[in-house]
């Protein structure tokens, strides 16, 4: 009789203190900061104009960016996501990207891009992971005037052809967390949970004005 009310007793303090370990684990869920991008580079600003560039698509389809682009109707926001064949990270986010992309597609475009590689090794790439149907370029410039350092990497550019976000992305959150930050209008997650005032866009330059 004993030895079963003692049981008993080491039960109940089992499970108070699961409880108490389950409840201090949410109080840590709560308190810890959403995963964001990371923004590394040092050549892009929120708010200013994408720079303007003119290429064309592994599959000869032209794409522009930035003031080349115009401002057409019914315009999308663009995101670059910088991948490459030897970016093992790149592989294990492309799943979440066409998830994305396909989600979003109201408002947003996904464009696959890469600095560097022959574009034959590339076109294996595409036909590896079934990015078919996903625009792709291969550029040199494109990377530098977007400061590509390391892969994973995306920039957000909204419909007005500015950096509404950027950095590097490494898993499905971060891509996400692009659109959250241009949705609250702030460069980052990390911004906006410091609670730093929004990102104002430059003073137009001279070639923006009408």
């Amino acid at each position: 009789m004993a030895s079963m009310v003692l049981l008993w007793v080491v039960v109940l303090v089992l499970g108070v203190l699961l409880f108490a370990l389950a409840r201090q684990v949410g109080v840590i869920l709560e308190r810890v900061s959403p995963v964001g991008a990371l923004m590394t580079s040092a050549s892009l600003q929120v708010g200013a104009p994408a720079p303007p560039l003119r290429l064309r698509t592994l599959d000869g389809k032209p794409l522009e960016l930035g003031a080349a682009a115009g401002n057409p109707e019914n315009a999308r926001a663009l995101l670059l996501l910088f991948v490459g064949p030897k970016c093992p990270v790149c592989k294990s986010l492309l799943p979440a990207a066409r998830s994305m992309a396909r989600r979003e597609a109201a408002r947003m475009q996904l464009v696959l891009a890469s600095d560097g590689g022959s574009e034959e090794a590339h076109r294996r790439y595409v036909s590896r992971h079934r990015l078919e149907g996903i625009p792709y370029v291969v550029s040199e410039l494109l990377g530098r005037a977007y400061g590509v350092a390391k892969l994973p990497y995306a920039v957000l550019i909204d419909e007005n052809q500015r950096i509404a976000s950027f950095g590097m992305v490494n898993s499905r959150e971060h891509l996400e967390s692009l659109l959250e930050a241009k949705d609250k209008g702030v460069g980052s997650l990390q911004q906006f949970l410091a609670g730093q005032p929004k990102a104002e866009s430059p003073p137009p330059s001279p070639q923006d004005a009408p």
